[in-house]
């Protein structure tokens, strides 16, 4: 009896975790797409259409519309690239989003300004602690999509770099 409730809740476990078990090591399933809706301020984790994670979000300061320009304070809308990664960021870790686009930058050209960029999913900002449980309750980036330094750390790890990321309003 106690073997079948030790190997219940590994089963169970990998079966919600994104993980799996194979010849009794734990074998990490990454996320194949990153998907954030702004309204609802959550950041999804997918793999083949599945939610692995869900994340409570912080967005630029002005979140409501796509960015249009550099210093409007708004995150990003549309399809891009997690395209690389900096451990030693003014954040806690931050991985870049491929924004802007050719598209974005002829937009804004038009309008006669920068598109902007150094778009990241990041952590907090280096040296501030305690505010882990309030991050996501105001919208403070400048265009940034944040998380608390843990979530961090699991996206690192379960997102590669060229991975695609749509955000969404």
């Amino acid at each position: 009896m106690a073997l079948l409730i030790w190997v219940l809740p590994l089963t169970f476990g990998a079966a919600l975790a994104p993980e799996s078990w194979a010849a009794g090591q734990a074998v990490l399933i990454k996320a194949d797409r990153v998907l954030v809706l702004k309204a609802k301020r959550n950041l999804y984790l997918l793999r083949d259409g599945q939610v692995l994670r869900r994340y409570h979000v912080a967005l630029g300061r002005a979140p409501l519309g796509p960015k249009t320009r550099e210093g409007d304070g708004r995150t990003p809308e549309g399809v891009y690239r997690l395209d690389w990664r900096n451990p030693d960021s003014q954040f806690y870790r931050s991985i870049h989003i491929s924004y802007p686009d050719d598209s974005d930058r002829r937009r804004a050209a038009e309008r006669g300004f920068s598109a902007g960029g150094d778009i990241m999913i990041h952590g907090l900002p280096t040296g501030l602690n305690g505010f882990e449980t309030t991050q996501a309750r105001r919208d403070w980036t400048e265009g940034c999509i944040a998380v608390t330094n843990d979530e961090i750390d699991e996206i690192w790890a379960l997102v590669d770099d060229g991975t695609v990321i749509e955000i969404r309003p």
